[in-house]
This record gives C-alpha cells, sequence and structure tokens, in this order.
C-alpha cells in the first residue's frame, strides 16, 4: 500500500489541474439612493438594503456554483486598507481597481431602482396622509390593498480593464397583496440596529419580501447566464516558498503575480542545472516535483497555503502553476 501512495497523490493533482477554474466574482453593495427616502418611509429609518440586496445575491451565486464569490468580510478589509469611500463601489474605474487587489476576475455592481408599492394599485384616504407615508403603506392609511414591487439592475466590469462585460436586471412582484408591506403578519423584528435581515423568514414572509426574493432570483440567473462573457485569463505563477511551518506554507507572490485563494499550485525541488556542451549556456534545470500547495489566504504581495504531497519542502523551493 505504501508504494501506492505516492501514486495517489498525483492522480489526485492531476485530477484538480484538469478542472477548469471557475471565474471569481465580488459582489459590491447596491446603491439604493433613488429609493432611499421610500425606504425609510418603509421602516421608519434609513436601511442599508444595498447590503441586504447584495448578500442575497451572493447566496445565489454560491448556490449555483457557476462562480467562485469573494466573502464581504476581504472586501470590507481591503476597502479599509485603500481608504475607499461606499461611493466607489458603483464606480467602475474604483471597483475594477478593487477588484484586481482582491484577485478577482470581475466585480459586480449594481443600483435598486424600485422598492415600494405597486402605485397602480393604491388607494389612499383620510388623515391628509399622503405622499411617501401614502404611497408606502406606512401606518395602514391604504384603503386599497396592494402589491409589493423591486426593480434591480446590475453590470459585470472587469477587474482588470474597467470593461462593462454584462448587465442584468430583476423585478419582482409580491404574489400576495396587503394594505401594507408587511403582509398579514409580518414582522420587521429582525430589525435591530438599523438593518433589516432579508435572510431571515421573518422578511421573508413579508409581500415586500417576497418582491425582493423574485427579484434578486431573477438578477441572479441573468449573471449565471452571462459567465461566458468573462475572457479566460491566462495567469503564470512563479514564486518560491519563503517560510515552511509544518504543513503550512508562505510564498513570496501574492495578488499581484494573480494568485488567488483556492489556486493549487506546484511546489518543486530544482536540482541540477543542464548546460549545451557546445556553449556552456544552461538549457533547463532538472525538477522534482514535491506535491501543491492550496492557497489559504492572500495579499498583495505574499500567500499561505496548506501543502500536501511527499515533502519535505524546504524554503527557496519553487512555487508554480501547473502549466510551466
Amino acid at each position: 500500500m505504501r508504494r501506492l501512495f505516492p501514486a495517489v497523490i498525483v492522480l489526485a493533482i492531476s485530477a484538480a489541474q484538469a478542472q477548469p477554474p471557475r471565474k471569481r466574482v465580488a459582489v459590491f453593495n447596491f446603491d439604493y439612493a433613488t429609493v432611499q427616502s421610500g425606504v425609510s418611509a418603509i421602516f421608519g429609518q434609513n436601511v442599508d438594503i444595498g447590503k441586504g440586496i447584495a448578500d442575497l445575491i451572493v447566496d445565489r451565486l454560491v448556490n449555483d456554483g457557476t462562480y467562485s464569490v469573494i466573502e464581504r468580510k476581504a472586501i470590507d478589509k481591503i476597502m479599509a486598507e485603500q481608504n475607499f469611500s461606499n461611493s466607489d463601489r458603483v464606480d467602475p474605474n474604483s471597483a475594477a481597481k478593487l477588484g484586481k487587489i482582491l484577485g478577482v476576475d470581475a466585480i459586480i455592481i449594481g443600483s435598486i431602482t424600485q422598492f415600494g408599492r405597486d402605485d397602480k394599485a393604491v388607494g389612499v384616504g383620510g388623515g391628509g396622509l399622503g405622499g411617501i407615508a401614502g404611497r408606502y403603506g406606512v401606518g395602514n392609511v391604504g384603503k386599497k390593498s396592494s402589491k409589493a414591487v423591486v426593480a434591480i439592475n446590475a453590470r459585470m466590469v472587469s477587474a482588470d480593464t474597467a470593461e462593462i462585460l454584462a448587465v442584468g436586471s430583476g423585478k419582482g412582484e409580491s404574489q400576495r397583496s396587503g394594505a401594507v408591506l408587511g403582509g398579514s403578519g409580518g414582522s420587521w423584528a429582525n430589525q435591530g440596529g438599523g438593518g433589516i435581515n432579508m435572510a431571515s423568514s421573518n422578511f421573508a414572509n413579508t409581500i415586500i419580501g417576497e418582491a425582493v426574493a423574485a427579484a434578486v432570483t431573477q438578477l441572479a440567473s441573468q449573471l449565471n447566464a452571462n459567465a461566458g462573457r468573462m475572457p479566460t485569463k491566462v495567469v503564470t505563477i512563479d514564486g518560491l516558498v519563503a517560510d515552511v511551518s509544518g504543513n503550512s506554507l508562505v510564498l513570496n507572490v501574492g495578488s499581484r503575480a494573480g494568485v488567488r485563494v483556492g489556486d493549487r499550485l506546484q511546489i518543486k525541488r530544482t536540482g541540477r542545472a543542464i548546460t549545451d556542451p557546445a556553449t556552456g549556456k544552461v538549457l533547463r534545470r532538472a525538477e522534482t516535483l514535491l506535491g501543491e500547495v492550496v492557497i489559504k489566504e492572500v495579499d498583495e504581495v505574499s500567500a499561505t497555503g496548506d501543502f500536501l504531497g511527499t515533502g519535505p519542502v524546504k524554503v527557496g523551493d519553487a512555487a508554480k502553476s501547473g502549466a510551466q
């Protein structure tokens, strides 16, 4: 059985390399400036529905599996380190710069253009509570029940060129009607601290929650369908092992060189030089494959990962993409 172990390692590495990597994307908070007054009327305060919509988009994309989606905390960390404001998220050039630092292929930015009642079905009367309060069903003032409608749109922007690769939109309408957006028995119970948990069942069971879910599902489906528009990049990684601690390796290459979380790089030991007998010029150097490292963390100039292979690995060993 011991003799088979190295072969099993090689087969596992080969199988992993045979599968094309998924495109990596980052989803930024959606802009909701055009509906902010209505949002405040619905919830009684300003709520960052742009973050909630982005979180739901991330959930849909992750569950579908077409893309590899970067975690929000990684985005927030880079935003803080680079001193970017929230407004930079919706600018394609600024967002592309952030995307390059994050090591993604594309970033998804979007906006919420409608978030409230279907005005065509609203009848408001009594008390002089027209305007925003009437339109958004605050305080049960609507005489007629109406449906909730949510509209969103998004752009997929190349992290390399800031080119808009694809656009998509989603519009959702609640199946039920109600005098208020909370619907019959609806609740904003998850409202603590000025935020709404759009992933909660309490929110999903409201009529506005139904509309949000329908819009997000429609948009996520379009984004998944446009994965083929993202150009395939061939990134060649050529670095060195800078530190070894058990099975944990630190490399001297990071996101600037194209290394991304989830990458699998070959770890090789460089041996004797093979020279041209006529000129003495080095033609190539013999290399021994030790295994591979699965990248777990990346910053701009370094990367950390777990080693899988026969080893042992030493500082100075090469870390290369499999195509080399």
